[in-house]
């Protein structure tokens, strides 16, 4: 850890969801100063008002947009946001996006305007998807994952090795300034080879069933997930979900050093704290 690591300090947004905390982890194990924001600390991405508290005094910022990258008004936060940090003298900013998402390119876009030294970080489906947020209490009270997947394979990335990515980038400098940088695990499962893996762990008798986007997004609007949202995962799971991401990508290798951790790790680790117990 240099003196410069040490006297780093890092606004982590979305600090307490699923890859602001273990960014925020992982900084903290670089030797960076982590300053959380979230709203539980007064921060707010739809509240200008509460930014500028957040970013004074501040050497760099990790940026994820709440939902998804590719939601209505992101592009615009995004670069709202991205051009206050600059003006406050934030110049570092590191950008959670999504591979294959063309929305999520009208983001990286607005940081890349902003004047801010960027990075992107482009990621894969996350591995804790099922195991944190809306789709574990339906896996693990029905035990039946719906989802609009088909038989589609991805290359699950787990969420530590993003806390450690978007970390190393914020602790090294200029050196992946102007990089967009495309994260993966190891190996393709499509949803239902995933779900197969998280049975065996648990002992659980869980099954997977494919739909399409239009009736997953129907079921979405049932649980009252607002209209103009319900649309645009539409979209984004009509994108992501095609067969455009079933391919590896080498970011963690190249950041790390290392292979990704493995799905199977993870279902286990994950199934060992009783994630999916009734």
């Amino acid at each position: 850890m240099t003196e410069n690591t040490r006297n780093t300090t890092v606004v982590v947004t979305g600090a307490l969801g699923r890859t602001g905390s273990r960014v925020a982890r992982s900084a903290q194990a670089a030797g960076l100063t982590v300053r959380a924001a979230s709203r539980a600390q007064g921060f707010d991405w739809a509240d200008r008002s509460t930014w500028a508290q957040v970013l004074r005094g501040a050497d760099a910022a990790y940026l994820v947009y709440p939902s998804d990258i590719g939601a209505p008004g992101a592009a615009e936060a995004v670069g709202a946001l991205s051009r206050e940090a600059v003006g406050a003298g934030v110049r570092r900013l590191v950008l959670l996006s999504s591979r294959g998402q063309d929305r999520a390119r009208d983001a990286e876009e607005a940081l890349r305007a902003s004047g801010a030294d960027w990075t992107v970080v482009r990621a894969a489906w996350f591995s804790q998807n099922f195991s944190e947020g809306p789709l574990v209490e339906e896996l693990r009270l029905s035990g039946e994952l719906v989802f609009p997947a088909g038989e589609v394979r991805e290359p699950f990335v787990d969420v530590r090795d993003i806390g450690d990515v978007v970390a190393t980038v914020l602790a090294s400098g200029d050196t992946y300034a102007g990089q967009a940088i495309t994260v993966s695990g190891p190996r393709l499962l499509t949803f239902g080879e995933a779900v197969a893996e998280i049975a065996r762990a648990t002992g659980r008798e869980l099954t997977y069933r494919s739909v399409s986007a239009k009736e997953y997004g129907e079921r979405l609007a049932g649980f009252g997930v607002p209209e103009a949202e319900v649309g645009a995962l539409v979209e984004a799971f009509e994108q992501l979900l095609d067969g455009r991401n079933a391919y590896l990508s080498d970011g963690i290798q190249q950041v790390l050093g290392h292979e990704p951790r493995d799905f199977t790790d993870f279902a286990r680790e994950a199934a060992a704290e009783e994630t999916w117990k009734v």
